[in-house]
């Protein structure tokens, strides 16, 4: 199921300049991009903590950076999500794994659902990675194994700005 294209290029404006009131003001889109699909936006997550293995020791990276695949059928399909920098995640792919993200652990996406809140749960499920559901790479297996069988432990967190789109 599609939206009609005018409907469509309207919502993604209107989420688009949503995200550029509730993101930092380097937030940037182009009219143009919005007639081609797929539509790939870079998003920046600074400030968020999101687990790395280092010399065989687990530490936190605090700077990711992925790309939100928007395709024709959204809002009924939630966008896709290519991981770009390390990480060692139950749910999350390493990029040369292919950096895809279990997104149906996001799994409440309806049509009402928007490209800010789908951001804000991408940083929950980085913050909380979910050891029962890996992807079935070495890492992300590897990941779920320490996950399910370390303490929990909340990593320090940094108070800085809020996620932000980089460029589409």
């Amino acid at each position: 199921m599609t939206l009609p294209l005018e409907i469509l290029l309207i919502r993604l404006r209107n989420e688009l300049e949503a995200c550029r009131h509730n993101l930092p003001p380097d937030f940037d889109h182009s009219e143009e991009h919005l007639t081609r699909f797929p539509l790939k936006v870079e998003i920046s997550l600074e400030g968020t903590p999101g687990p790395v293995m280092e010399n065989g020791n687990i530490s936190y990276r605090y700077s990711h950076r992925m790309e939100l695949i928007i395709g024709r059928e959204y809002p009924f399909e939630k966008p896709l999500v290519i991981w770009r920098t390390p990480i060692f995640h139950p749910n999350i792919m390493m990029p040369e794994d292919g950096g895809h993200v279990c997104i149906k652990l996001l799994s409440e996406w309806s049509f009402n659902s928007t490209l800010s809140t789908f951001i804000k749960g991408l940083e929950s499920l980085l913050i909380s990675p979910n050891g029962s559901s890996p992807f079935g790479t070495d890492t992300c297996t590897a990941a779920a194994q320490y996950f399910n069988s370390s303490p929990r432990r909340m990593p320090p967190l940094i108070v800085v700005p809020a996620p932000k789109v980089v460029k589409h």
